[in-house]
């Protein structure tokens, strides 16, 4: 089975598991395991954090392990963190379980971008890894519908039902995962050889940390634009869902298509700031939504805005994989995609915060600074890419 294909079943597993838990993990928590919100919220923002630890701490495991068993152990304990949810009832069984759960997550996203980064070449990675977020987007549209019968029926046992379905679907991913010692040039359980530090690489570590500003948009969507829409414009509550479902089609559509403009480390560059230029129309496109005005006029706006967040979205993904790729030494792929994954992950953890004290809190002034925030990042980027700077750094 090829490599493609072998992530590819994984991914239907794990992204299905994924969305079952977006949508039912809140009030699993509060109604079955009697969690109070605050709770809750504090116990998944400590696991947040050492999520960004097992992301970095991934990347030498792989390096050292190979990529394969690492997954392979880090699926089993994210299986048996989720099955654990059920028989969690206290504030410090919750924050330990779910730090397992999301460190467990944090691992296997790493490994994934290490084995892509062994087992592909040159544009191969990026097209790879554009397809399997179009597999990762559709199925946890998947596991949000099964979600929704259980939110329908709404009984403890459904709930339980749902985590154990997630955990199974999880434990699934492991089947194929298992064919990958068998591939030639796949990385299997093959250690990488010794290379450099990525801490000690600026360039790199400049390349990761303006990224991160840019992954903030993720949190925008799902956490700013909906507070946005539902507190301060004229569209109806259900426009929130309607705009998330159009932001998963347009990447579902077009991540791959997205690959076609980036084939080296400039044009790499040229993507992740056209990409936050549509990010700062986004912004603007959301300020103008809470504007007075007809609801008809209010959903267009923010129509406009989803469309321009969805295409900077998918092309500061493409450009961004690509300088992940191409700026890690080959020697220690898996240390290089830690810090690269570790560096999202530490973008979103602060994303909330950022969204919310900016764009919601002030309105236009504040949409406009997030937007020139992306920007500046954008512009950052393109002259780190640049061919001269490049090759001096």
């Amino acid at each position: 089975m090829p490599v493609k294909q072998v992530l590819t079943w994984a991914t239907v597993a794990t992204s299905t598991a994924k969305g079952v838990m977006f949508s039912v993990s809140a009030l699993f928590f509060t109604t079955v395991a009697g969690l109070s919100p605050a709770t809750v919220g504090v116990g998944l923002t400590v696991a947040g954090a050492g999520g960004v630890v097992t992301a970095f701490a991934a990347g030498r495991l792989c390096d050292r392990f190979g990529p394969r068993r690492v997954l392979l152990v880090a699926a089993t304990a994210q299986a048996g963190a989720l099955a654990a949810y059920c028989l969690t009832g206290d504030a410090a069984t919750f924050v330990l379980v779910a730090s397992v759960a999301v460190g467990a997550e944090s691992v296997q996203r790493t490994a994934h971008v290490a084995l892509l980064a062994r087992a592909f070449t040159g544009p191969d990675r990026v097209g790879v890894r554009a397809w399997l977020r179009v597999v990762d987007n559709v199925s946890i549209a998947a596991g949000s519908g099964l979600a929704a019968v259980v939110l329908v029926v709404g009984t403890r046992t459904a709930y339980v039902t749902a985590v154990l379905l997630a955990a199974v679907l999880i434990l699934l991913a492991l089947v194929p995962l298992r064919a990958l010692p068998a591939l030639s040039g796949g990385g299997g359980d093959r250690p990488a050889e010794v290379g450099r530090s990525p801490l000690g690489d600026r360039r790199y570590l400049t390349a990761t940390a303006l990224h991160a500003v840019v992954s903030m948009q993720f949190l925008l969507l799902t956490v700013g634009m909906p507070l946005w829409v539902t507190g301060h414009t004229s569209a109806p509550d259900v426009t929130v869902a309607l705009l998330l479902l159009l932001n998963t089609a347009l990447v579902s559509f077009l991540q791959v298509w997205s690959t076609r403009l980036v084939t080296d480390v400039p044009s790499a560059g040229r993507a992740v700031l056209l990409g936050t230029v549509l990010l700062l129309v986004a912004c603007l496109g959301y300020a103008a939504a809470g504007y007075p005005g007809g609801a008809g006029l209010t959903t267009a706006l923010l129509v406009a805005a989803v469309v321009a967040h969805s295409l900077g979205e998918i092309v500061t993904e493409t450009g961004g994989w690509e300088l992940a790729f191409e700026w890690a030494d080959p020697a220690a792929s898996g240390a290089y995609q830690g810090v690269s994954q570790a560096g999202v992950a530490i973008g979103r953890a602060v994303a909330p915060v950022v969204v919310t004290s900016t764009a919601v809190a002030f309105g236009l002034p504040g949409w406009l600074l997030l937007g020139g925030v992306f920007v500046a990042a954008g512009a950052a980027t393109r002259a780190l890419a640049r061919p001269a700077l490049s090759r001096s750094c």
